[in-house]
């Protein structure tokens, strides 16, 4: 069989499905939460005889292969990435190009993550799962989650600081689940959040909102208070178990709502393939986990290994993901570091003296020729009335 080789930052770590050079307890205490080794298709596939060549691999072969990749690096990967986490600051992984330096560019002080999703598809369960693995703070629950509650909604952008650090390099924003009788309005406050910017307790209105559905705690605080922060980067939370239920009973019209929020200009405009976290897989069978996964990386277009992460968020009666489940643990804070990566990417170069008079010069310049269009137009029209 030949190495499959799998990189990590910082280490370069390689080995087969079912390597022999494991060590037995490190092997042992993964296997426990590798549910995708229950399937039926990786037991056929993960043979001694089979060539996994890149050419040979399949998209559930690929899928096997990156979560075979997120069990072997768990255990020694999780400690040395939350601590990358936990020293950024941001612009950290901005990369020098186009012969302009970090000091010109426009740069955060803090990097801005905004949870994007239907309504109940975990974004806040998805918040304390962050607080519990990358701030250490157990199971006390920071967000109030719809689990239990089915009359419960976001109501206003909540800014977290889940490494529960005066340091910390960026933020997560929860925001207010889309309805699906009102996409439409919803992707236009996703996209006035993405140009204008969020702040803290900021209110999340909708038409048909009543006042019995605000919390009144949020009445009285004015958002006005908080910093505005610009969105550096938006992550679509989709529920997985719904999601795989829509493709068997052939619903799709919340499956063309993710699409339509996967495709979001505005959203698109930060990373042309947002990154994926699908939560509540754990509700689901490991083989109805695996076929809801690909089903939708193919019907919205991202790689079914690296464009999503399979994140079963913390419940009320759960256990440390750090002690329990390293892959769950590893995953999510993988996937904070990618976003990260993505965010420092996107920042522009600082505006100079010349770059706001050309601004003005231009705004100068349209509004002549507005002038004298108007003034064309105004003139034809009276030639025409004499004509007559």
């Amino acid at each position: 069989m030949h190495d499959i080789h799998f990189l990590h930052p910082n280490i370069e770590m390689a080995g087969e499905f079912t390597s022999n050079e494991e060590d037995d307890e490190t092997r042992s205490r993964s296997s426990a939460f590798c549910w995708w080794r229950t399937v039926k298709e990786f037991q056929d596939l993960v043979k001694p005889d089979l060539d996994h060549t890149l050419l040979n691999l399949t998209p559930i072969l690929r899928l096997f292969r990156e979560l075979e990749r997120l069990a072997l690096v768990a255990d020694q990967g999780l400690d040395e990435l939350r601590h990358k986490l936990i020293t950024y600051r941001s612009g950290d992984f901005w990369l020098p190009a186009g012969g302009i330096s970090k000091a010109d560019m426009d740069v955060p002080p803090v990097i801005t993550i905004l949870l994007v999703g239907l309504s109940g598809s975990g974004k806040s369960s998805l918040v304390n799962l962050m607080y519990s693995v990358l701030g250490r703070s157990g199971l006390i629950p920071f967000a109030q989650t719809s689990r239990g509650s089915s009359n419960y909604t976001t109501m206003f952008l909540e800014e977290h600081n889940v490494l529960r650090s005066m340091r910390s390099g960026f933020c997560v924003y929860d925001s207010r689940g889309l309805d699906l009788n009102r996409m439409r309005e919803g992707l236009e406050e996703i996209s006035s959040w993405m140009s204008e910017g969020v702040r803290h307790y900021q209110p999340c209105s909708r038409t048909d909102d009543n006042a019995a559905t605000v919390p009144q705690i949020g009445c009285q605080l004015s958002s006005a208070r908080f910093t505005p922060r610009p969105v550096n980067c938006a992550v679509l939370v989709v529920n997985l178990a719904e999601t795989a239920g829509a493709f068997k009973n052939g619903d799709m019209k919340p499956l063309q709502a993710i699409r339509d929020l996967f495709r979001c200009p505005a959203i698109r405009k930060s990373n042309e393939n947002p990154l994926l976290i699908l939560t509540h897989g754990d509700l689901l069978s490991p083989e109805e986990r695996i076929d809801g996964r690909l089903k939708l990386c193919e019907y919205v277009g991202v790689p079914e290994g690296t464009g999503a992460y399979d994140i079963p968020c913390l419940t009320e009666q759960g256990i440390l993901p750090e002690e329990s489940d390293p892959v769950t643990s590893y995953a999510l804070t993988e996937a904070i570091y990618r976003v990260l990566i993505q965010s420092d990417r996107t920042h522009l170069p600082t505006r100079k003296p010349k770059d706001w008079l050309l601004i003005v010069w231009s705004w100068i310049m349209c509004s002549i020729a507005a002038f004298f269009s108007s003034l064309a137009y105004f003139f034809s029209k009276i030639g025409r009335k004499k004509i007559h």
